[in-house]
């Protein structure tokens, strides 16, 4: 599956000096990708926006907490 990303992709203004973070953009259908800042060879995750807005709910909500 092809997902066009729009724009370019963005790292949390929350990221450390070491790039130890993830980098989110924008696609097409209104959903996500999401990849490693340290390997952007590697494939990125793709979400469709209600997988997006499920995740981030549940961690506005506290879901991911140890």
């Amino acid at each position: 599956m092809t997902v066009d990303v729009i724009g370019t992709y963005r790292k949390s203004s929350y990221s450390g000096p070491e790039n130890n973070c993830v980098e989110v953009a924008l696609t097409a259908n209104g959903g996500r990708a999401v990849r490693d800042s340290k390997d952007r060879t590697r494939p990125s995750l793709h979400f469709t926006a209600t997988q997006w807005q499920g995740f981030l709910t549940g961690a506005k909500d506290g879901e991911f907490r140890n």
